[in-house]
């Protein structure tokens, strides 16, 4: 590729703040914030490459993105974008997770059945220009002339400088799948891998029932915990984990722990999850991830416990049944009991239409 800006590129990252009175001082346009795959496109005529938020390919997952690139970005740029799977009308992560797959049949399989779509957001390069030391506005208004006659899957993202509006679309597109908004500086530069903007993302508590845990990828300590909800037929279900733990905390936890680990599997509601087999058929607690693969050479597996602890988490929004982002943990509950922690406490959304949101760009 002959680019004045050439892969791989890291993509410029945004910090987290508490909403709208948290940002410093100075003006801002927001976007909503897409929950897919990040990822910068660069096109030189035929030639099309797409990178990942951590420098991995993702061409090779994504053939019909390609074809839809030289379809309808420039003959010579580079954009940064979000890669998304829209089923019905809301964006899809676990459908989107299953496109990173290492046979090539069946990425060509999943690329008719569940076909993505590319979500662009920033001009970092067109023909013979460099655009990251250009203002963001600046960037922006030569993104949306460029964008002007797009049709799927190639979509522009909307944008506002209008807070009252960006409250309402923070309220509002969750339903479409979307976990917040991004806060742009106007006056902001493209710097690689550096949080130069900002994050608005919703915080919310659940107390969760202590299923389970994996050890740290070190071996001392707890890496994460295995939490579950009880549904409205008293049935517990995984609903995700807690990890991201210090190290003076992984160990506390293992002393507070290891006590239930004696008979946590007898009569435990998710038993047959201690079967390796059992993984194949869909998400259990120790399913290998689509980046690690099955022999990326993280060790999955679990500790069953006695259902006897709670904790209460912090999470930013619920998917399909399952905690979507990072989820940490906030203190453990022995005031509650595990009966008491149902799936009614947690925030479900309105649907909003993906097309809702991509129409706001209008």
């Amino acid at each position: 590729m002959a680019l004045p800006v050439q892969p791989p590129v890291k993509p410029m990252l945004a910090k987290p703040v508490e909403g709208f009175d948290g940002l410093p001082p100075g003006e801002y346009r927001f976007e909503p914030k897409w929950d897919g795959f990040r990822c910068i496109a660069f096109r030189d005529g035929d030639s099309v490459e797409l990178g990942s938020r951590n420098e991995r390919p993702l061409t090779r997952y994504f053939p019909e993105l390609v074809e839809a690139i030289k379809r309808g970005l420039p003959e010579r740029c580079v954009v940064d974008g979000e890669v998304v799977v829209i089923i019905g009308d809301a964006l899809d992560f676990d459908t989107l997770g299953q496109r990173i797959h290492p046979a090539d049949s069946r990425v060509q399989l999943l690329s008719t059945k569940t076909p993505a779509s590319f979500i662009a957001f920033d001009l970092l390069a067109l023909d013979d220009r460099d655009l990251r030391n250009e203002p963001m506005t600046t960037r922006r208004a030569e993104l949306e002339r460029v964008l002007t006659n797009a049709t799927a899957p190639i979509r522009l993202c909307p944008q506002t400088a209008d807070r009252e509006v960006a409250t309402v679309w923070f309220d509002d597109f969750e339903g479409a799948g979307l976990d917040g908004l991004i806060a742009k500086p106007v006056d902001g530069i493209y710097v690689e891998d550096k949080r130069t903007q900002f994050k608005l993302k919703h915080a919310r508590t659940a107390d969760c029932v202590v299923a389970g845990f994996r050890w740290h990828k070190d071996g001392e300590g707890v890496g994460s915990l295995l939490l579950g909800v009880h549904d409205a037929k008293g049935n517990l279900q995984h609903i995700g984990v807690a990890a991201s733990f210090a190290v003076k905390r992984r160990k506390e936890f293992l002393d507070v722990l290891t006590p239930l680990a004696a008979g946590g599997l007898d009569n435990h509601p998710w038993r047959e999850w201690a079967d390796a087999e059992a993984h194949e058929s869909g998400r259990m607690p120790g399913a290998p991830s689509r980046w690690q693969g099955a022999k990326g050479g993280k060790d999955m597996t679990w500790v069953p416990l006695r259902l006897e602890l709670v904790v209460e988490v912090a999470y930013q929004t619920v998917t399909n049944g399952r905690f979507r982002g990072v989820t940490h943990f906030v203190r453990w509950r022995p005031d509650r009991t595990p009966d008491s922690c149902g799936d009614a406490q947690l925030v479900q959304p309105e649907l909003v239409g993906v097309e809702t949101v991509l129409s706001a760009a209008r």
